[in-house]
């Protein structure tokens, strides 16, 4: 399946939120106060995504990371023993002035064959930097979406391999010195916030972010936690963002100063067959279709389903 299908799949999961550009002022907080809680996921942990090593460039180093079978498993939702998602961004909407930012253009890394972080934050008329820390090319397409605007390519740029690896050997322990980065500016349409990236070899490589005006705003731990601090007193909008959860969870806030409010929140797990890319048993291609012996180790991870 190509990108265009993949947003086909994902078409219910974009949202729309406020729009992204927005004026804010960095000011001295006096009486700050805090917002933190969990997050949780109602219902069962979907399946991850499953792609067919055989059916992409490098399968033996990208399989490195695999199920042992040959198939690359996207793990979109991180989910404890507690049901406590990892991964989630804590947007804090409505905020016109406060604290300085301390991120402006966010880093994603490719290493392994994935993109790391899976979600982010962006800023309009900032970008995203890039970095290859694989001896393998990956090519980056990245769009801006939403539901009801449809999509938009922002950019599409090759990331050369890095030379600082040994290509061939893909047992060689990688130290994965960081290659040549690649920093991409672009604008974000008015209505869309949805920000995703992915690797136009390697379509398992995914990096998903949203848009953000004020830099309040957070990412869930292992533990399902959040925190934002030194919030200006005031009622806000708390959003809960990922990027395969259809329906967010948003509530308005009243931060008071010097005070600590708890706010946990809780998202529903899709139902049902939820993305397209499933494991086929048997596969439909094996290694016999490259017309070469070829063989796929987990040598840096063995995934689970």
């Amino acid at each position: 399946m190509g990108f265009l299908g993949l947003f086909i799949v994902l078409a219910g999961l974009w949202s729309v939120g406020s729009s992204q550009v927005s004026a804010y002022d960095v000011i001295e907080v006096e009486g700050g106060g805090v917002i933190k809680g969990t997050v949780s996921l109602n219902g069962p942990v979907p399946p991850p995504k499953a792609y067919n090593l055989i059916t992409f460039p490098d399968p033996e180093y990208c399989g490195r990371i695999s199920d042992g079978t040959g198939w690359r498993l996207l793990k979109d939702f991180v989910v404890n023993q507690q049901n406590q998602m990892q991964g989630v961004v804590m947007v804090l909407e409505g905020v016109m002035a406060g604290k300085p930012f301390a991120l402006s253009i966010p880093k994603v890394e490719a290493q392994d064959c994935q993109f790391s972080p899976f979600t982010t934050v962006v800023r309009s008329e900032h970008g995203i930097e890039v970095v290859n820390m694989d001896p393998v090319m990956h090519d980056i397409q990245a769009y801006e979406t939403s539901i009801t605007q449809g999509t938009r390519v922002l950019f599409n740029s090759p990331l050369p391999f890095n030379h600082k690896h040994q290509r061939e050997n893909i047992h060689a322990t990688h130290a994965h010195v960081p290659g040549k980065s690649m920093v991409h500016q672009f604008q974000l349409s008015k209505g869309r916030t949805t920000f995703v990236m992915q690797c136009g070899f390697h379509a398992y490589m995914e990096s998903w972010g949203i848009a953000v005006d004020n830099p309040y705003f957070t990412f869930t731990s292992e533990s399902g936690s959040y925190e934002i601090t030194n919030i200006p007193p005031g009622t806000y909008r708390l959003r809960a963002w990922h990027p395969s959860v259809k329906h967010e969870q948003t509530q308005m806030v009243t931060v008071e100063s010097l005070q600590t409010t708890q706010v946990n929140v809780v998202l529903e797990s899709p139902v049902g067959r939820w993305t397209a890319h499933t494991r086929q048993k048997p596969a439909r291609f094996t290694p016999a279709a490259l017309g070469r012996p070829i063989r796929i180790e987990p040598l840096v991870e063995l995934q689970r389903p």
